[in-house]
């Protein structure tokens, strides 16, 4: 079976311990995560858990095209499947690729079983598991109190820490379906971040430009689950 480097950029693998490591390691595979894989199925087993390196990917509640909303994003600082985490074996939710990368992926019958030889491989996941739900419940939030300008910040920021670029290759239509707001309304919410100087707007892209000020545009919305991350991870 294909093992991955020891050197990997998952923020969440590189954290465990020697032993915890190589309880994983025999099953772990690197694999293309290409753009718009479907990594979970809502209401079907996870087959697999991954460990994402580069790219980046959403977490979506489970309805029709136009009542979907995005309610988390996980990229190489931590892992897809957390309710195998949770000892389920699926969730009503979807997850997919939203910018392509790679990434290591193990079977999920292999993961469960390395949890139970291991305390502090399941402490290690479940204090991800904390932090994830903690991003979730602020995205939650953000829906209820925040401006459009604010929630798409927020966005653009959390998708810019899961990237080695400024550039964001995304479309208004792909936002508005992220965001739950319709297309003319994250035009003009992307409109007002660019006329305020935080980003610049290209063709299929978004550069942001000067995150200290995106980040004082989401008043608020952003930087508490960040912060608890790095609490517990450093």
């Amino acid at each position: 079976m294909s093992n991955p480097s020891r050197a990997t950029s998952n923020r969440l693998l590189s954290r465990l311990s020697t032993a915890d490591s190589a309880l994983l390691e025999p099953y772990l595979k690197r694999v293309a995560l290409p753009l718009r894989k479907q990594i979970e199925a809502p209401g079907r087993p996870i087959k697999y858990n991954y460990f994402i390196e580069s790219g980046f990917a959403s977490v979506v509640t489970n309805g029709n095209h136009r009542n979907r909303i995005e309610v988390g994003i996980v990229g190489r600082e931590g892992m897809t499947g957390v309710a195998v985490v949770l000892a389920s074996d699926r969730s009503p939710h979807e997850t997919f690729m939203q910018n392509a990368g790679e990434g290591s992926r193990i079977p999920t019958a292999d993961l469960r079983r390395a949890v139970q030889q291991s305390d502090t491989l399941r402490d290690s996941l479940l204090r991800y598991v904390h932090a994830f739900m903690i991003q979730a419940a602020y995205t939650a939030a953000s829906y209820g109190r925040s401006r459009l300008e604010e929630r798409l910040a927020r966005w653009l920021l959390m998708a810019h820490d899961r990237l080695d670029t400024s550039e964001l290759t995304i479309t208004h239509e792909f936002l508005s379906i992220m965001l739950s707001a319709r297309r003319p309304s994250v035009t003009e919410a992307l409109n007002l971040l660019e006329k305020r100087g935080h980003i610049e707007i290209h063709r299929g892209s978004i550069a942001i430009v000067d995150r200290n000020s995106l980040i004082r545009a989401t008043n608020g919305a952003y930087g508490a689950p960040e912060a608890e991350f790095n609490r517990l991870f450093g």
